[in-house]
């Protein structure tokens, strides 16, 4: 598999703020979408219609729907309310992190080292992965709106690979984070992940398959990029960088605790962000493919009165992290 991390380093501040079109597709989201109250309304700023409108390439209807969902899922799985203690015993190896420093556009990190799996449920497993979305997207900086997976390959062999921990994985980034992510390196994937990665792309839409990008340490291109994305000093050693501090279980659940206060403040209305006016994605220059559901698709998108009902109680567990109400500098 080609390493090709040019366009990914080559981003510049691409401006996002939405036109006068755009809001007028917003504000029909919200229409269809129906009142919103308490966390929903949090989680609803214009800024993560946005994201949901640009995951459906601006079809209104099949944002709608998707949010539909997502609203649904999250009054359900009530991810916002995940706290350390729970996922703890998840994070004892260091399998995923957020890393101490963002890149050099304020990108949160999430270090992930698959080789060191510890646990059997994968039910667990993507509770902890939420947990860690919540947190990066918890601790964005107020002009930013996503986030880089490092992914790191070292000891890893067949017996970490899982279809179904992967078929999860992918549902919840791209059904429930739409364009959170911004770029994940795979950092030395051994030659045979690449038949493996090969069979999971029909589960990537392809807006997520053009931000998975493998890297090599012993690629001088890589190097470079590498370079370009990160203060080096900062950066692990185990992806070429200079710093090799290593993962501290002890440090990283105190860090984690104070993060949970602070997604405590947020969704009482306490220190909520300015609005995010633009982004600097990795890779949203590349030319991407159409949505895969036709466009002649007939959505049903009135308001649900099923979810209307969850969504409208202000006393309902609903949604994510980082911004408020539709000044909200936008949690997801």
């Amino acid at each position: 598999m080609s390493v090709d991390l040019k366009k990914t380093a080559s981003n510049g501040n691409e401006n996002l703020s939405v036109s006068q079109e755009q809001q007028a597709q917003i504000n029909e989201v919200r229409r269809l979408i129906g009142p919103l109250s308490g966390k929903a309304s949090v989680y609803c700023s214009d800024a993560s219609v946005a994201r949901y409108l640009r995951a459906r390439n601006w079809n209104v209807k099949k944002a709608a729907k998707m949010l539909k969902q997502s609203l649904k899922w999250r009054a359900e799985y009530r991810p916002e309310e995940i706290r350390w203690e729970e996922v703890a015993p998840e994070a004892e190896t260091g399998k995923i992190y957020r890393s101490n420093h963002t890149d050099k556009h304020g990108r949160p990190v999430l270090v992930m080292r698959p080789s060191r799996q510890n646990t059997k449920s994968t039910k667990g497993q993507i509770k902890y992965l939420v947990y860690c979305m919540e947190n990066a997207v918890l601790n964005l900086p107020t002009q930013q709106e996503q986030m880089v997976w490092l992914i790191d390959f070292q000891g890893f062999n067949l017996s970490h690979i899982s279809i179904k921990a992967t078929r999860e994985t992918a549902h919840v980034l791209q059904d429930h984070y739409p364009e959170r992510l911004g770029l994940a390196i795979l950092y030395n994937p051994p030659k045979f992940f690449e038949p493996f990665f090969t069979m999971v792309k029909p589960l990537l839409e392809p807006k997520t398959f053009n931000k998975v990008k493998f890297a090599y340490s012993d690629d001088q291109n890589t190097k470079k990029i590498m370079e370009d994305l990160f203060d080096m000093d900062f950066l692990e050693s185990a992806f070429g960088g200079n710093d090799d501090t290593g993962f501290d279980i002890s440090k990283y659940a105190e860090r984690m605790k104070e993060d949970d206060k602070k997604s405590s403040s947020y969704w009482t209305g306490e220190n909520s962000p300015p609005p995010v006016s633009n982004i600097v994605p990795s890779l949203d220059s590349i030319s991407l493919d159409a949505d895969s559901e036709s466009d002649n698709e007939k959505v049903n998108c009135s308001p649900d009165p099923e979810i209307e009902k969850e969504i409208i109680n202000p006393n309902q567990h609903i949604v994510a992290n980082h911004g408020a109400n539709n000044a909200s500098a936008d949690m997801h």
